[in-house]
């Protein structure tokens, strides 16, 4: 009987034994793989910083990559330390937390993927959306930066990103300027539209064609309100926007017409 007993400790510290050198071979296998992906992951950026590759794909293949890469590892550990029996519990009670976790995660990677193959925006391009303004910096396989104009960076989830509403600013090369100008009721409108056609047609970013419009476009409570719209370069927007602001006013001011201020009548009636 004794030696049925000790055959059966000898065994079970055997089967500690063996089961205890697997963990320790499968954590340095998750080091020296982890290390050796950080490795792969510089190289890959290297690639493709000296390839053709679209700027746009180049962050996604990398975000895709570093996961690719490490879920394989992590598959891999596992498979070594299989026989630990304390692991698989672990990871049996977490599987249905990780589950429920990747549900968003999934969510988010088929709207990067939505994103790529539909091209709303690409890197570079200035865009507003989910109430937010930025450059795309670059899309990920889980989210999209953008960089504001005050430097400030937004982290957008793919999965939002795919179902909202996305004005782009950039995408056409040319781009319309609305702008208007009050004058006073007492101002020569032929000679208000003569000078605001003076000051566009001499602005070199703005172009001919289409035509510049300039109309009369209201009357309204204490001034008279001329509507402009005229075509640039995108590039361009706001400096033509803010040149006609500027150029506008001298124009005016040599022409000797005026802005109006806002005014309101009063009248009194005398009691009896």
């Amino acid at each position: 009987m004794e030696t049925i007993i000790n055959n059966i400790k000898l065994n079970f510290q055997g089967a500690l034994g063996a089961t205890f050198n697997k963990v320790i071979f499968a954590i340095i296998v998750l080091i020296i793989g982890w290390i050796a992906i950080g490795w792969a992951l510089k190289i890959i950026k290297k690639v493709l910083k000296h390839s053709k590759v679209d700027p746009t794909l180049k962050p996604f293949i990398i975000s895709l990559s570093s996961i690719a890469l490490k879920i394989i590892l992590l598959v891999s550990v596992i498979n070594m330390a299989g026989e630990a029996t304390s692991l698989v519990a672990v990871l049996g009670a977490a599987s249905l937390a990780i589950g429920l976790a990747f549900q968003g995660a999934l969510s988010n990677f088929a709207g990067g993927f939505l994103i790529l193959t539909l091209r709303p925006f690409k890197v570079g391009d200035f865009v507003e959306t989910l109430s937010h303004k930025g450059t795309v910096e670059a899309i990920h396989v889980f989210n999209t930066v953008l960089i504001t104009i005050d430097n400030k960076v937004i982290t957008i989830p793919n999965g939002q990103l795919s179902n909202a509403t996305v004005i782009n600013y950039t995408e056409k090369p040319t781009r319309r300027v609305d702008m208007t100008f009050s004058v006073g009721y007492d101002a020569d409108i032929t000679l208000v539209a003569q000078v605001l056609e003076t000051v566009i047609s001499q602005h070199p970013l703005i172009h001919e064609d289409p035509v510049p419009f300039i109309k009369l476009a209201e009357h309204g409570d204490s001034a008279l309100v001329f509507q402009t719209r005229v075509w640039c370069n995108t590039s361009d927007v706001w400096t033509v926007h803010y040149d006609l602001l500027t150029q506008v006013k001298l124009a005016f001011d040599e022409n000797n017409i005026n802005f109006p201020f806002p005014q309101m009548d009063v009248h009194f009636n005398k009691i009896q």
